[in-house]
């Protein structure tokens, strides 16, 4: 069934949801959003895989470029959706509610009704998001396609309980190793155990105290933890090796090259692999269509803790926001449902501000 963007906003996040699209199966529901957008003369529509990106050009001198991931992560009898009262709050509950395809149905409505925004607008809708890096739709759009990712200001529809999330803390993996002898566990004093051998490293893990970070007038709380331990091979086997996998949540007024530094500083005397790594994003509020944007849905900016696609537009050189529907804490939660109101509170605000109401795009 066609999804059809005159219904309100809570009826089009439920229309959208109901519509399972695990991470690289988005076809169906790329086709449907594909299929909504086309045909309106003031939208210029591309296909790039399931990512779809529909353009305004109308020659402002301005450009937003809006996006969101129409991907979500495994379905556990949480599809389709439906209404509950959550202490006397009406919510739609299942999954994608908040991560993020209340934002996407947002997204969409305005795109088709907005025909005159006051500013050109591009719009984007992309999958791939919730698994590797490499698969991600909007990263393989930026890298092929990066002209149709160029704007002033960007807005990712992740949920931020209807609030501005500014920017966002970067990530890094890296395994910590610690090595020995094998041996008979019955004559253990023959080798050397190395998942003993890796006790110093979860002592400083243990000891270590996170810093909270001010960046462009937002505090980010960063974190080093361990997320994963491996070593041995048998029951009766002394481990010649263990591994220590460490996530390092860092503010973005750090590069990745000084991340790394300082989780080797951590760990030094022990080998440290580093497997992921992505930078972070400063707020970018102090762009006048941010201040403007800001103004116009009347929040007060707070930061993001977590990794967002907002780094890849602030690598572009385009200062971005988390702007959506939902409570973040829900994210991928087999109970994750979001509040109608804040669905509407959304849409009203990326429609004041798109339509250059007070403090909105016109006057930024």
């Amino acid at each position: 069934m066609p999804l059809d963007p005159t219904l309100s906003a809570v009826e089009l996040t439920r229309a959208i949801c109901d519509v399972p699209s695990v991470s690289g199966e988005e076809a169906v529901l790329a086709d449907l959003i594909e299929n909504a957008v086309a045909g309106h003369q003031h939208l210029r529509v591309t296909r790039h895989g399931n990512t779809i990106v529909a353009r305004t050009e109308l020659g402002r001198d301005r450009r937003a470029v809006i996006a969101g991931h129409i991907d979500t992560v495994p379905i556990n009898g949480n599809v389709p959706t439906r209404d509950v009262l959550v202490d006397g709050v009406e919510h739609l509950w299942g999954r994608g509610t908040v991560d993020m395809k209340a934002g996407v149905a947002v997204q969409l409505k305005l795109a088709v009704e907005l025909a005159d925004p006051a500013l050109d607008v591009t719009w984007i809708w992309y999958d791939n998001e919730e698994v590797a890096a490499s698969r991600n739709g909007l990263g393989l759009l930026a890298a092929e396609h990066p002209e149709l990712l160029t704007g002033d200001f960007a807005i990712l529809g992740e949920p931020s309980d209807g609030e501005v999330e500014g920017g966002c803390n970067g990530t890094l993996r890296v395994v910590v190793r610690t090595s020995g002898v094998r041996a008979h566990s019955a004559r253990a004093w023959i080798g050397e155990n190395a998942i003993h051998g890796a006790a110093p490293i979860l002592a400083r893990l243990a000891e270590y105290r996170p810093r909270d970070v001010e960046v462009d007038g937002l505090v980010y709380r960063e974190g080093l933890n361990a997320v994963r331990i491996t070593g041995g091979i048998a029951g009766n086997v002394i481990p010649d090796a263990c591994e220590v996998e460490v996530n390092y949540r860092f503010a973005p007024s750090k590069s990745v090259e000084q991340a790394v530094e300082h989780v080797r500083s951590v760990f030094s005397g022990f080998p440290v692999e580093v497997t992921d790594a992505s930078a972070g994003a400063r707020p970018g509020l102090d762009a006048p269509l941010a201040q403007g944007f800001v103004a116009a849905v009347g929040a007060t900016p707070r930061p993001k803790y977590g990794w967002t696609d907002v780094a890849r537009f602030s690598a572009l050189g385009i200062p971005a926001v988390n702007y959506g529907p939902g409570d973040p804490h829900l994210a991928h939660h087999d109970e994750e449902r979001v509040p109608l109101a804040q669905i509407i509170a959304v849409e009203e605000g990326l429609r004041a501000w798109l339509t250059g109401g007070t403090g909105g795009a016109a006057g930024a």
